[in-house]
């Protein structure tokens, strides 16, 4: 409620004011109110009604007001005298941008009528009108008068056209105005879907590109006249305060990156593409301060939008100077100056220098519509020049083809004549070569059967010491035993003697224990058995080791037999036993192993490498003293067979890990080995499909593991 001391003041003063200024309504309908119907006053800061009435008021300077942007309110005061029939009229703010518009309806007594509010801080539904401009109801019966009051609250610049509408006359100008936005949405998505359409053709991102301005500013036009508001998100007020500004700035975002890819900015203009840079930092800028100051965001956007349309202007003039067969260059002088004008002309009618109509309120749009065509023609006019480049790419071609023809025919004579020189020298270097050839595979077949010859020498040694010990035990035997037996068969023959004589038999008996007594029959039972159990041990341990010998040759190496793996380890251990000192404790984890197809001669050979050099490193740490550990895995996961042999011995460097494989290499001293151990061993496990992984750090030892499947597959 007002005052009583203003409500003294205006109930004297406001007559002579505005009563005289006052809008009159006929029975004509449509009256636009301008400059001389209407007092305005601009505050920096929220102020309510009260405080309001006690302001001064001033008379604009053009029939639209602008009073600029403000983080405060606009006021707007006048009166209306209903010298018509109609009772019925429609206030119309025509600017949809408005963050809120309060209406305040006085009588001629100043006493407040009613207050009407419509704010963006409410879902659209909740309007009387469902229209993106600010309409209320006047209520201004025939023959009587009204005050009204209008604060508006807008992050966007202060532009307040305001007319006076009958209902039907409204419906008209809706009609109108939906007609134009659908116009211009059709003429968007049509510009979209074309474009994109060429780039899912051409893959040129400079369409993509074009594709993502185009929709970016195309709901930027329409948030600016309220549209998006009120058909896409009419439930989210919150975002529909910041969906012009941040649509705004991805089109700015857009046409710059369009407008680099396009021009080739980058290619040909490095300093440019760094301004142009910059400015697409600016409005990112602009999204990131959305989320905090809406007003501050708008401002930013603003400026940026500014500077980028007369930059990218300018930047087109630039090239299309410096790079005359840049024909896009053009185009885009072209677009972006029909865009400045309509954004002129909009600016014009704006601050009162051009009439408020229909062609000045839709000139941003017309001009953008325009533009999009101009920069769609420059797109299009890119492929022609593609097919334009693709011909003469292709005539070049041609041409080079032809020239190549004839220096090939040139050519032909003079190469015939070197390649006939040159095969002659190539056969005989040839001839050399196949020479050098044999003579390395018949080396290295020397050195491969050196190394198993070595290999041989080690085994019939070990086999040797392996089968002297049983045969000497066996030996040194024999002579005891004959030497009893033969005692054996005196006995019998005196115990014979006794039993044919015509001794008594009690005689007969007490000689027969006598001698008995005399020779110790009963001990010489026991050596008896002593010894044929000794020759016996000493043939079981000579069988052994021949069928050791016998598993761990396998003269059917090369050919492919289910082998047992954990059989072939053992006779491997049973051959180098005479080399496995008392100091190695060999620890055997056998699993269960399946039958495996191999090469079983070859496997036993690998594993008599490995082995041995294993046995070789344990030796050279522990010198023959306790505590050398040598262990031997196997492991079977369904589709292979993993044997470990893992020692406690030197261990070796990484660099020797790398050569290990490489035929020659051997860290042994002269004499000690030929470097070829381990080249056939990696060479046995790939014919065997197989892998095999070193670990190894030096001084705790080397971990050989090898993986090879249980069954060969052909190819």
């Amino acid at each position: 409620m007002v005052k009583p001391l203003y409500t003294v003041f205006l109930l004297v003063a406001l007559p002579f004011i505005v009563v005289g200024q006052a809008v009159v309504l006929g029975n004509e309908g449509k009256r636009p109110i301008g400059s001389d119907d209407l007092l305005v006053y601009k505050s920096d800061t929220y102020i309510s009604i009260d405080s309001a009435l006690n302001k001064p008021f001033n008379r604009p300077d053009a029939d639209i007001p602008n009073l600029g942007s403000t983080r405060g309110q606009a006021w707007v005061m006048f009166a209306v005298e209903n010298a018509g029939r109609e009772a019925n009229h429609i206030l119309k703010l025509a600017n949809p941008n408005y963050d809120e518009v309060v209406v305040y309806r006085f009588l001629p007594n100043m006493e407040l009528e009613e207050r009407l509010m419509i704010s963006k801080n409410v879902p659209f539904g909740d309007r009387k009108y469902q229209d993106p401009n600010y309409l209320f109801d006047l209520k201004v019966p025939p023959g009587e008068q009204r005050f009204f009051y209008i604060s508006v609250k807008s992050r966007t610049p202060l532009i307040i056209p305001m007319s006076i509408l009958l209902p039907e006359q409204y419906i008209n100008t809706a009609t109108d105005e939906q007609m134009l936005s659908g116009i211009y949405i059709g003429v968007i998505l049509i510009m979209a879907v074309y474009n994109f359409l060429l780039f899912l053709s051409v893959l040129d991102r400079s369409y993509l590109y074009y594709v993502g301005y185009v929709l970016a500013i195309g709901l930027t036009q329409m948030g600016l006249k309220g549209v998006n508001f009120q058909f896409l998100w009419s439930d989210s007020p919150d975002f529909e305060r910041l969906s012009v500004v941040l649509f705004a700035s991805i089109a700015g975002i857009a046409a710059l990156i369009f407008t680099i890819n396009f021009l080739e900015i980058k290619t040909y203009f490095r300093r440019i593409h760094v301004l142009l840079l910059g400015l697409v930092i600016l409005f990112c800028v602009a999204i990131v301060v959305l989320a905090f100051d809406n007003y501050l965001a708008f401002m930013i956007m603003q400026s940026a939008t500014t500077l980028t349309a007369v930059s990218v202007l300018i930047v087109a003039v630039y090239v299309a100077y410096n790079r005359p067969k840049a024909t896009q260059a053009r185009f885009f002088v072209s677009a972006w100056s029909v865009l400045l004008v309509g954004s002129l002309i909009f600016m014009l009618k704006d601050y009162g220098l051009l009439p408020y109509n229909t062609f000045t309120v839709y000139s941003v749009q017309a001009a953008s519509a325009i533009e999009m065509a101009l920069l769609s023609f420059a797109l299009a006019d890119k492929i022609n020049v593609y097919k334009k480049e693709k011909e003469e790419s292709q005539e070049q071609a041609l041409l080079t083809l032809k020239e190549n023809e004839r220096l090939v025919r040139e050519q032909n004579v003079v190469l015939e004549q070197r390649v006939q020189e040159r095969t002659h020298a190539l056969q005989e270097t040839n001839t050399s070569l196949q020479d050098a050839l044999n003579h390395l595979k018949e080396t290295q077949a020397q050195l491969v059967e050196a190394e198993k010859m070595a290999s041989l020498g080690q085994l019939t040694a070990g086999v040797a010491h392996e089968i002297n010990n049983p045969i000497n035990f066996v030996t040194s035997n024999v002579a005891p035993l004959k030497r009893d037996i033969r005692i054996v068969w005196d006995a019998m023959e005196a115990i014979q003697r006794v039993a044919l004589s015509d001794l008594p038999v009690n005689e007969k008996e007490h000689q027969i224990n006598s001698y008995k007594e005399e020779q110790d029959i009963e001990y010489l039972k026991t050596e008896i058995d002593f010894l044929l159990k000794g020759m016996h041990d000493g043939a079981n341990r000579t069988a052994e080791i021949v069928k050791s010998l016998r598993i761990f040759s396998r003269v059917d190496e090369d050919s492919l037999k289910f082998a047992d793996i954990n059989e072939g380890l053992d006779s491997t251990l049973v051959i180098l036993n005479s080399v496995i000192r008392e100091g190695i404790h060999v620890d055997r984890q056998y699993a269960k192993l399946p039958m495996v197809e191999c090469y079983p001669g070859k496997l036993n050979q690998v594993f008599l490498n490995i082995i041995t050099n294993a046995i070789y490193a344990i030796n050279k740490k522990f010198n023959g003293n306790s505590g050398g550990i040598l262990e031997i895995c196997t492991v079977a996961d369904g589709e292979n067979v993993s044997i470990s042999i893992q020692d406690n011995g030197t261990g070796m460097p990484q660099d020797i890990k790398e050569k290990i494989f490489e035929p020659f290499f051997t860290t042994k001293e002269v004499g000690e080995g030929t470097g070829l151990g381990m080249s056939i061993v990696y060479n046995t496990i790939k014919k065997h499909k197989g892998e095999i992984t070193i670990e190894s750090q030096v001084g705790e030892g080397t971990k050989f593991t090898i993986v090879i499947p249980i069954i060969q597959q052909n190819g």
